[in-house]
């Protein structure tokens, strides 16, 4: 093409601009050549004349089409220039969020200052084993690449990350180290792996600094190999190390940190081990205080070092290692703060002798304190002749203190490094390595010093080795391809390098200069200039002696010369390095040690690694060696690893300086985009044929632009050739390869042109017709409408007029009516206001006369009362008076008499006439005296007489008491108890009473409550029946549906398999492990010889986790197990939750009934000791069992009628379910139909039990009623009984010998019995106590509870009880059945031993047979059993396990090994032989996992042993005699079932080995479908013609896949498909159940839902319109193949739906609100990350396609931010579903099973 016609109108273009770099502009006018002004217009509409000359400014660089904006491969682009790789990282890291961008073989990384999850172990596995071309960019591709290429070439590879300070360099090596970690783990135990993670927080915490640039930079760099053996796994890691900044320990800039070590420290000073350290903040020391600022934001120093620490341990560093590492750190902060006072002269100075800075530094280190002061201050001079010792100036020392605390951390810093390699050493011979290089990028500040200056040198060497890896890769492509090509110029450093370090150059110079006793950095600085005058990359500055400028291939930069010499030096007196080395500390003396470094890296290590620095041998060489040397050699020596290596490129670009998340500086981008070599990459690829094309791809792109008789060609190679003859007429601008086609740049633009132009013109042809065809429709439709509505109108008027005639008619009628209502009305309103007016006129006048009256009569009132009061008023007035009069004249009177007595009382005569009354008081009390003396005399006497006569008769009775007393001893002592024991039964009979009558008063409102709810039950009978009848009805035309609580139960019991299935998983990984390392040892130990292992290993044990089984004890197994196995599997996960919740109450029901059991046998034993003695009244007794029988009714009326209610609910929910889902499955339906069933069953059993449970209750109140009464009789004969014994005592007629010992026994054998009624009745009272506080608890509880929480109540006791009963019910029919089976095992054998003994005595009577005679034999009955010896044991299972194939059984009936292993179990259970069928079943499950182990990769044998193994355990279930399997047995396979033993256990174990091979089934399919999905489903051109082919990068033109012929062939969907069926059809054949394969193929889908779901959020050219609408067609071909396969019910198509909603989301529109709302409630499936992750992946095809904008993706997430979700990006492709495997009973019968002879199980005999 020429000038003109690409710069022609309408063509966009590029233009510098100081602030954005480069800006887009638009051509307004063509451009003619020769103009001088080129006609522009700004993206912001304004016009720019942008001036054209041929040197000053050339033409300005074209855009790239926006098809191509946005590529992940920058060497994609049709235009290879900087803005266009300026503008392409800008949209990616801006619009759609993407950090990563490949530049040719080069990985462009931008720091987006924000935590991605991309980075997850999901992310890791979705990229292990991809090529590097087919996925979006990341360091894991990179990772994997290099670890593909290490694998493949047996090449060791090497990843060199590069960049400023703060572009995450460390992170990109710590995420590459830690895909290694997880792709390549070591095999062993010995972890190194997590070894080589842990130490990068090490080494940041020791290498790692705050910088105004990075908060986390590193300040040397690192070269880490990471060690593999030949399996490619990790087996150890060496590191090596390159200048460390040690100025920083002494010197931070301002706002900045030294190394992160020495805050840790200090903020964790507050900790007990660390109060040795005398540590404070870090403001405190000079030393971390020089930056003035000690916090970084969001960074904890305290956790940071528990980290450091963690780490430390996990690498080997002992604890008094890390405390003598924190000891020395901790001295350099305390050196830094000692004080340094100049003396007056000026030329020397001292310290303080208190000091306590140094006196914590000395007592740190382990060093003499004296020492070190004087020789911080001084310093030795050795001479030929003598030795001076000469002070410091304060300068010289200060400088002399710093030195050595640089000097301490560089050795620390080394030791800490070189212990790190030793931990990750191992004694493995390394195959391979790769390394990892984090290393600083190109520098350049306003002050640049020696640091830089060495850095920029680093940076010079690895640019000349990546400009030579490039170039050399591009020549080999060219070669490789067969075309023509020339020497590509490309820019060469070597000049630039030779100035640095050939002889006379910068360092040698340095290192000159430094010898000099006197050098100065001015006299250096004078010998460059005159040395490197005339070079070209050397230059002088115009206005500086002492600085220099060097131009390196990206950047000038001016060094000052400033500190070059000291630096260089590195000078360290040997005074302090002595003191130093003589420390009482170990590890201090270690440090400086002469020849340490040697003899630790003399030691051998299976890692052959270089170490970084040449190891001086002496004391004085090491100090005579400059750093510029050493890095120099440390530098050659990486360079030889690295040009030894296949090396990997990362470029960090740090996006802005003010650490803004996704915020963009180009100007800073394009500074490191030069200094990286990027910029570089792109011109050495523009200067050949940058774009490349495959013929295919080529073909399918552009064949729009051919002519229809081009495409009746068969060779596209041909085709391909003639087009682009035509098209491009210049042959330089293309080559023809083998392969591909080579363009140079701009020559796939002009072809994308071509193109758009082509689909322009067919578009608007299209359109032409289209809306040529739109009008006259439209005309058509417009015609035909006017027409219509002109009919209509005409209609319409018509109908209006005749409607005016109509309704003037009867207007006039109304008008007539209307008048005539209206005087009328009038009439009668004036008659009502007349009448009205007359009626309360005449009702005025009576009410004005009855006012009057009224009046008249009031006052009358009002006198007659005013006239009452005045007269009483005056009457109580006179009253008043005459009072007061009387009161004050009898006053006076009584004054007057009162007075006059006394002066009476004063009289003698008074006194005399009181004592006449006294003296005659006296006589007569003086005469009774006499009399009472009297009296006491007589008395006196007769007591004398009387006290006689009762000694003698108290000596009398105490004698006949002694001889009574021996007799009545018991009889007392029985007499008081029984006194006890009639007050304690009165106190229960008036309890008792009182309690009848309680019940009583129960009973009359139970028993109506009792009516109540029998009417109210026969009313929810009827509802229930007839909800009954409806649902059954309804059945008949849609499918039936399962309740929400069923469909929870079902989650959660799918969780808890899933649970266990894993844990069975994670023990089967863990026992492959386990024989791994076995076969490892005996690999590693081999001995000659044969070895046998012993017979007694062949055990369950040694390959299971199960426990020996022993046959005696499987009759004791778990009720909980063995209900589930007699329920069968499909009720157990319907009921098995319900149990378990109520197993918890059982337990404390158990507990409570046998306690109870106790207390009621007590009662029965009293009771039949005293069964013949009279009981109570027969009337009591009924009225007892009436009340008992009463309360047990209502309460199983009550549960019945809580039943019915829950019962009827359940239906009504039903019923609405099933009216608003007609479209359930017929698995929800058989699910439903076995609920009702159960149900009805259930009900049935129950009313059984509820019966009997009456009826037993009834029987046990009325037996403890009558026990009551027994006792309450025995008292009363016990009482009746003592009395006749005082009146025969009290005879005393006969005293013989005789009778006492017969009243004795009497007495002993009374008391023993009074003794154990006591207890019964104690008991008894304690058992009447308990029930009457709990039933005045149930009464209390009643009183409280609403009718319907009662009848609740009711029936949760009612469940409690009979829950109860069931099990001890369960219990007695288990021991039942178990004396069952050992009197029928005692039979079998006792009739074997008949028979035996019946043959041997008909062979002794047989006689001899003279001649032979034919017998006729008679066809036998087999039983379905193989008989064989106990020795041919291991032969049969080598014959039917270990050798046997899968197609030897192929034309048998399928599962053929499962049947014969079960018969012959079946004989030794016939036999009674427990150790045979222990040793059968033991040995076959060890037999089939070494056959699968074996196999571990073959699908067929998988199958094969997956459904033997299911069939054995389904024989195990069908034939163990437990009725829930026996169901659809028939007669004679019920006589077949085991009959001595209980194999519960080993159904178990075959369970769990079962979920074992199907995990690895599935394992297989996956590992054998993997490479196959994501070409099948998104790669393959299902749909012919659909697929638009973009332009492809370096990455997608030269991937990890070494094929001369473009590669292998791609997998097509038919393939897929092919593969998928192949699966089904040997399952089926193997006769694999059903529902098993459904849940194979169900996983198998999942499979390929999240490979390629995870692979279309990695991977930017597949996330296109024509993708989704191929990705849609291929999933409607897997849902046809289920279709076909009768599999559409097993679930696996809803696995597919978020690749569905992804296919979906690929072409919906993508504008507007409306499409973001359809958008959102169309992807339920997938989380707003991934769905996010789509849009920004989205890339269109075509010109005519658009992106998706900013704006609409944050409408997007603004909409979904509450929707609840995992932030998952990636599905899980280890996600298993849990397995079920369902119990399905053989309709074959054991006896039919034939043995094919092909077999050789000749010893066998069938029985």
């Amino acid at each position: 093409m020429s000038v003109t016609e690409l710069y022609s109108k309408y063509t966009r273009v590029w233009i510098p601009d100081p602030e954005d770099v480069w800006k887009a502009a638009e051509i307004i006018k063509d451009y003619k050549e020769g103009d001088t002004v080129l006609h522009l217009k700004l993206e912001d509409e304004s016009t720019l004349e942008y001036s054209i000359g041929p040197k000053d400014n050339p033409l300005p660089f074209l855009r790239n089409p926006d098809i191509l904006v946005g590529e992940n491969d920058l060497t994609a682009l049709s235009y290879l220039h900087e803005p266009a790789v300026l503008h392409n990282l800008k949209v990616r890291f801006l619009e759609s969020n993407h950090i990563y961008t490949y530049c040719g073989i080069v990985l462009v990384a931008i720091n987006p200052y924000e935590q991605l999850q991309i980075y997850g172990e999901e992310v890791i596995n979705a990229y292990s084993g991809q090529n590097m071309g087919d996925m979006d960019p990341h360091i894991f591709a990179v990772a994997e690449e290099a670890y593909k290429q290490m694998a493949r070439d047996e090449k060791n590879q090497s990843i060199i990350v590069s960049g400023e300070s703060g572009a995450g360099k460390t992170v990109s090596a710590k995420y590459a180290m830690r895909f290694f970690a997880t792709v390549g783990g070591s095999v062993s135990d010995t972890n190194v792996e997590e070894k080589v993670l842990a130490s990068s927080p090490i080494m940041e915490a020791i290498g790692n600094a705050k910088t105004t640039r990075n908060d986390n930079s590193s300040r040397f760099g690192k070269y880490i190999q990471i060690g593999f053996d030949r399996r490619y796994h990790i087996i150890g890691a060496n590191m090596r190390t390159y200048l460390l900044e040690k100025s920083r320990v002494v010197f931070q800039a301002e706002d900045e940190r030294n190394y992160h070590i020495f805050y840790q420290l200090c903020a964790s000073s507050s900790l007990p081990e660390f109060k040795d350290l005398t540590l404070t903040s870090a403001e405190d020391f000079t030393y971390t205080s020089l930056g003035e600022n000690i916090f970084i934001e969001g960074v904890n120093d305290a956790e940071d070092l528990v980290k450091t620490r963690e780490a430390l341990t996990m690498l080997g560093v002992k604890e008094i290692h890390q405390m003598s590492i924190f000891k020395i750190i901790a001295s350099i902060l305390h050196l830094g703060n000692v004080g340094i006072v100049s003396e007056r002269d000026g030329e020397s100075c001292h310290i303080n002798r208190d000091d306590t800075h140094l006196h914590h530094f000395c007592r740190l280190l382990g060093i003499e304190q004296e020492q070190m002061e004087h020789w911080l201050c001084r310093r030795k001079l050795v001479t030929t002749a003598e030795t001076y010792v000469k002070n410091m100036s304060h300068a010289q020392a200060v400088n002399a203190r710093d030195a050595l605390s640089k000097h301490i951390y560089a050795h620390l810093f080394d030791w800490i490094v070189e212990h790190i390699n030793k931990s990750l050493q191992t004694s493995t011979k390394q195959h391979s390595f790769i390394g990892v290089l984090d290393i600083y990028g190109f520098e350049t500040f306003e002050i640049n010093s020696f640091e830089q200056f060495c850095i920029n040198y680093a940076n010079e060497k690895l640019q000349q080795q990546f400009n030579s890896h490039v170039f050399k890769l591009e020549q080999e492509e060219y070669m490789k391809e067969q075309i023509p090509w020339t020497l590509i110029d490309f820019y060469d450093n070597q000049p630039c390098i030779d100035l640095i370090e050939a002889k006379l150059g910068i360092l040698d110079l340095l290192d000159e200069e430094c010898k000099v006793p006197k050098g100065t950095d001015q006299n250096w600085a004078q010998k460059l200039y005159s040395k490197h005058s005339n070079s070209g990359h050397f230059e002088k500055p115009r206005m500086s002696n002492r600085s220099f400028i060097v131009v390196h291939f990206a950047d000038k930069v001016e060094y000052q010369c400033d500190g070059f010499l000291e630096k260089n030096r590195d000078t360290v007196y040997e005074e302090q390095i002595n003191i130093l080395k003589a420390s009482q500390f170990q590890l201090v003396a270690d440090l400086f040690q002469e020849g340490k470094d040697a003899s630790a890296t003399s030691k051998t290590s299976k890692i052959n690694v270089r170490p970084a620095k040449q190891v001086p041998k002496g004391h004085n060489r090491e100090h005579r060696k400059s750093v510029g040397t050493q890095f120099r050699n440390s530098l050659h020596l990486l360079m030889e690893t690295l040009n030894a290596t296949t090396p990997h490129y990362v470029r960090c670009i740090k996006p802005n300086d003010f650490k803004e998340s996704f915020v963009f500086d180009s100007r800073r981008a394009v500074q490191q985009l030069r200094a990286c070599g990027v910029l570089e990459t792109i011109r050495i690829s523009a200067a050949g044929y940058p774009s490349r094309w495959t013929y295919p791809d080529f073909f399918s792109r552009y064949r729009v632009l051919m002519t229809k008789k081009d495409m009746t060609i068969g060779d596209k190679k041909q085709v391909c050739k003639n087009l682009l003859e035509t098209l491009i007429k210049d042959p330089d601008k293309f080559q023809f390869g083998k392969t591909k086609i080579f363009f140079r740049a701009g020559q796939v633009a002009y072809l994308e042109k071509l193109r758009a132009d082509k689909f322009r013109y067919a578009c608007i042809k299209i359109q032409k017709t289209v809306r040529g065809w739109l009008q006259r429709i439209r005309y058509r439709k417009i015609r035909k409408s006017a027409i219509t509505l002109q009919r209509y109108g005409r209609g319409y008027l018509a109908r209006r007029y005749a409607e005016m005639l109509r309704l003037t008619r009867a207007a006039l009628i109304c008008q007539k009516q209307y008048r005539m209502v209206r005087v009328r009305r009038e009439y009668l309103k004036t008659r009502r206001a007349v009448i009205t007016i007359q009626a309360f006129t005449r009702g005025m006048f009576i009410r004005r006369l009855y006012q009057e009256f009224l009046l008249h009569h009031k006052a009358m009132i009002i006198q007659k009362t005013v006239r009452g009061w005045l007269v009483r008023k005056q009457y109580l007035r006179a009253r008043y008076a005459a009072i007061v009069i009387q009161c004050f004249y009898r006053r006076v009177r009584a004054k007057r008499q009162l007075k006059q007595l006394k002066i009476e009382a004063r009289s003698a005569e008074h006194f005399k006439k009181l004592n006449v009354g006294m003296e005659n008081k006296i006589v007569q009390l003086q005469k009774k005296m006499d009399n009472k003396s009297k009296e006491y005399k007589t008395q006196n006497e007769q007591l004398a007489v009387a006290n006689t006569a009762l000694g003698s008769e108290v000596n009398k009775l105490q004698k006949e008491l002694e001889t009574l007393r021996t007799r009545q001893t018991a009889g007392t002592s029985l007499q008081e108890e029984l006194e006890k024991l009639r007050a304690e039964l009165q106190e229960a009979h008036a309890q008792r009473k009182q309690i009848e009558e309680e019940f009583g008063n129960e009973k009359q409102g139970l028993e109506q409550r009792v009516e109540e709810l029998e009417k109210e039950n026969t009313l929810l009978k009827k509802e229930k029946e007839e909800m009954n009848r409806r649902i059954q009805t309804s059945n008949q035309g849609q499918g039936g549906d399962v309740s929400q609580k069923e469909v929870r139960l079902q989650v959660e019991l799918d969780e808890e398999r899933q649970r266990y299935q894993n844990l069975v998983k994670e023990y089967s990984r863990l026992e492959q492990r386990y024989e791994n390392l076995q076969e490892d040892m005996s690999s590693m130990k081999f001995h000659p010889g044969h070895r046998r292992n012993p017979s007694n290993q062949s055990s369950l044990g040694s390959d299971s986790n199960y426990p020996s089984i022993s046959l005696s004890e499987v009759g004791d197994t778990d009720d909980t197990i063995q209900q589930v196995e007699e329920m069968g599997i499909e009720k157990a996960a319907m009921d098995l939750s319900v149990f378990m919740k109520l197993q918890k109450r059982v337990r404390e029901l158990e507990q409570e009934r046998k306690r109870l059991q106790t207390n009621l046998e007590k009662v029965e034993d009293l009771s039949k000791r005293k069964g013949n003695e009279p009981r109570s009244s027969t009337s009591e007794e009924d009225i007892n069992a009436d009340l008992a029988y009463n309360s047990l009714k209502r309460q199983e009326l009550e549960t019945e009628n809580k039943k019915l209610k829950n019962d009827l609910n359940e239906l009504r929910k039903a019923v609405a379910d099933k009216a608003s889902d007609n479209n359930s499955s017929n698995e929800l339906q058989e699910g439903y139909n076995l609920l009702l069933s159960q149900l009805k069953a259930a009900n049935e059993e129950l009313d059984v039990r509820k019966e009997e449970v009456l009826m037993l209750k009834t029987q046990i109140v009325t037996s403890t009623k009558q026990s009551e009464n027994i006792n309450h009789i025995d008292s009363n004969d016990v009482s009746e009984w003592t009395n006749n014994k005082k009146s025969v005592n009290s005879e005393d007629t006969v005293d013989s010998p005789d009778l006492k010992k017969l009243l004795e026994a009497q007495l002993q054998t009374q008391t023993r019995q009074h003794k154990d009624e006591l207890e019964a009745l104690h008991t008894q009272i304690e058992l009447l106590k308990g029930n009457l506080e709990k039933k005045q608890e149930v009464l209390d509880h009643f009183s409280t509870l609403s009718p319907e929480a009662l009848v609740e109540f009711s029936v949760q006791q009612e469940i409690t009880r009979l829950t109860n009963e069931n099990l001890d019910l369960k219990e007695l029919v288990e021991k039942l059945e178990k004396n069952e089976k050992k009197l029928k095992k005692q039979l079998r054998i006792y009739m074997k031993k008949v028979q035996e003994l019946e043959v041997s005595q008909a062979t002794k009577s047989r006689p001899e047979l003279t001649r032979q005679v034919t017998v006729q034999r008679k066809e036998k009955d087999f039983e379905g059993m193989l008989e064989y010896y106990k020795e041919d044991e291991a032969l049969l299972v080598k014959t039917l396990i270990t050798d046997i194939k899968p197609s030897a059984v192929s034309a048998t009936v399928p599962c053929l090994p499962a049947y014969i292993l079960f018969m012959c179990i079946r004989h030794a259970d016939y036999i009674n032989d427990d150790q045979k069928v222990h040793s059968l079943l033991t040995t076959t499950i060890n037999a089939i996992k070494k056959v699968l182990k074996r196999n571990n990769d073959d699908f067929e044998m998988t199958s094969f042993w997956l459904a033997n193994a299911s069939r054995l355990l389904h024989c195990l279930k069908q034939y163990s005699g437990d009725e829930a399997f026996m169901t659809q047995n028939s007669a004679k396979q019920n006589e077949h079932c085991l009959k001595n033993f209980d194999l519960a256990e080993y159904r178990q174990v075959l369970s769990d080995l079962s979920i074992q091979i199907y995990q690895q089934l599935v394992r297989v399919a996956e590992a054998i479908m993997q490479p196959m999905i994501v070409s099948a489903m998104l790669e393959s051109e299902s749909i012919p013609s659909l697929a638009g082919v973009k332009p492809m990068g370096y990455r997608n033109r030269s991937s990890s896949l070494d094929c001369e012929s473009g590669g292998p062939a791609g997998y097509t969907l038919q393939a897929l498909i092919r593969q998928l069926g192949q699966f089904y059809t040997i399952m089926a054949d193997h006769g694999l159940d059903p529902e098993i394969s459904q849940q194979v193929v169900r996983q198998l889908f999942y499979s390929i839902n999240a490979v390629t779901l995870n692979n279309l959020l990695l991977r930017k050219d597949v996330c296109s319109w024509s993708t989704g609408m191929q990705l849609r067609y291929n999933i409607s071909q897997l849902e046809e193949w289920l279709r076909g396969k009768n599999l559409h019910q097993s679930g696996a198509a809803a696995t597919m739906e978020p690749v569905i909603q992804a296919a979906q989301l690929l072409q919906v529109k993508k504008k507007t609100s409306q499409d973001a709302e359809a958008i959102c409630s169309l992807c339920t499936a997938l989380s707003l990350q991934q769905i996010v992750k789509i849009l920004n992946l989205y890339t269109p095809l075509n010109e005519f396609e658009e992106r998706v904008t900013v704006s609409f993706i944050r409408d997007i997430q603004n909409r979904l931010q509450d929707r609840i979700e995992n932030n998952q990006l990636l599905a899980d492709t280890k996600y298993t579903f849990p397995v079920l495997f369902p119990y399905t009973p053989s309709a074959l019968s054991l006896e039919t099973v034939h043995i094919p002879a092909s077999l050789s199980l000749d010893f066998l005999t069938r029985v």
